[in-house]
Order: C-alpha cells, then sequence, then structure tokens
C-alpha cells in the first residue's frame, strides 16, 4: 500500500481564490452586456423601407407609451411584482 502525502504550496490557494474571482467577474459582466443587447430598441420609421413606414410609426407610438408607463410606474415606485400590471392599467387608459 502507498501513502501520499499531501504537500502545501503557500501561494495555491490565493491564486486559486483570484482566479476565481476574476472568472466570476468576467461571467457577470458578460450577462450584463447580454442582458443590455435583448432591450428592444425604439423604431425609427425613416429607415425603414417604404411599405412598412406606417407600421413602423405605429410601433414608435407604441413604444414610447410603455416607455412614459414605464417612467410613471418608476416615479410612483411600484413593486417590481405589480410593475407589469401597472404598465398594462396605463396602457388601458
Amino acid at each position: 500500500m502507498r501513502f501520499e502525502i499531501m504537500t502545501f504550496w503557500p501561494g495555491a490557494l490565493p491564486r486559486g481564490l483570484l482566479v476565481g474571482c476574476i472568472l466570476q467577474l468576467g461571467l457577470l459582466s458578460a450577462f450584463a452586456l447580454v442582458s443590455d443587447a435583448r432591450a428592444q430598441k425604439l423604431v425609427d420609421p425613416n429607415t425603414v423601407a417604404p411599405e412598412y413606414r406606417a407600421a413602423a410609426e405605429k410601433r414608435r407610438a407604441e413604444q414610447l407609451k410603455q416607455l412614459q408607463c414605464s417612467k410613471k410606474a418608476d416615479e410612483a415606485k411600484v413593486n417590481h411584482r405589480d410593475h407589469a400590471a401597472y404598465v398594462n392599467a396605463c396602457l388601458d387608459k
């Protein structure tokens, strides 16, 4: 039977923690960038083909109304849980 003795390298633990922290920060920043990229952009009717311009103008008006209602919800300090219901009620008015 052979027994191996564990050796302790003085710099191994801090180095491993540093590498782990760097990897976690990298993943968090990557997820933050992805969440920003998924946000809808405002439609610009001038950059759309002429046959789709009316639909683009209608969509932009909807987006602006949603943004206004979302800002009203933020100003009213609505709970995150009730945010969607507040915005939907605002859009129905």
